[in-house]
């Protein structure tokens, strides 16, 4: 009954934030349960709509966690901007390489991956779409769109930038308990136990390495 409730909230033009926290807050028992059940993704949000909202995105995360999802993302990339890109300027061989051409397209913009807006098919993705008119690609380009993929399926469109997509991607798979991507499995665990300081005590050998590094 708090889930159908909540389902006539969230549909309202003129919705209250409030009540929407409070029933959210009450169901997450019930909704943690469905979420261990590895649900399709388009099914589960037919049923918790609430979590397509930012808002209840960082508090969904709160929840599971009690750590603040974006300020305390956001807050320990900046501090720890300067040293990573010097432990990447160390790098060396084809990765160095691979490293300096990345650094020097982002000039100094971090950033998560990113591609088109044709997304079907996709497990995972960050997409964007480029300003019409505008011909500057990469990240000093204008953007139209800012997006989170899942499952071949729009999640989340009209972010911020970049940046705050990648947050709220982090902040779903922890909503949706979903493992890493095998191809960025090194790059989400240095995220939560570097940047969120989440079961920190236990580090693979790569992620180890660069946590020793960033603190010399």
């Amino acid at each position: 009954m708090e889930r159908v409730a909540l389902l006539t909230e969230v549909k309202k033009k003129k919705r209250d934030e409030n009540l929407i926290k409070a029933k959210m807050q009450r169901t997450f028992s019930l909704r943690r349960q469905e979420v261990l059940q590895e649900p399709k993704i388009p099914e589960f949000f037919n049923k918790w709509p609430a979590l397509l909202d930012v808002t209840e995105i960082k508090w969904e995360f709160m929840r599971l966690t009690t750590v603040p999802l974006t300020s305390k993302f956001l807050g320990e990339l900046d501090r720890l901007t300067n040293d990573l890109i010097g432990v990447f300027n160390t790098k060396g061989g084809v990765a160095g390489k691979k490293i300096g051409a990345m650094m020097a397209k982002m000039e100094n913009d971090m950033e998560c991956s990113e591609s088109e807006a044709d997304v079907a098919g996709t497990t995972m993705a960050i997409y964007t779409v480029q300003a019409e008119g505008d011909d500057h690609d990469g990240p000093g380009g204008l953007l139209a769109d800012v997006g989170v993929v899942l499952e071949g399926v729009e999640v989340l469109h009209n972010l911020q930038s970049i940046n705050h997509a990648c947050v709220m991607l982090y902040g779903l798979i922890y909503a949706l308990n979903l493992s890493y991507p095998r191809s960025l499995k090194n790059i989400f665990e240095a995220y939560q136990k570097i940047l969120m300081d989440l079961e920190s005590s236990k580090l693979s050998p790569k992620v180890r390495t660069l946590k020793l590094k960033l603190l010399r």
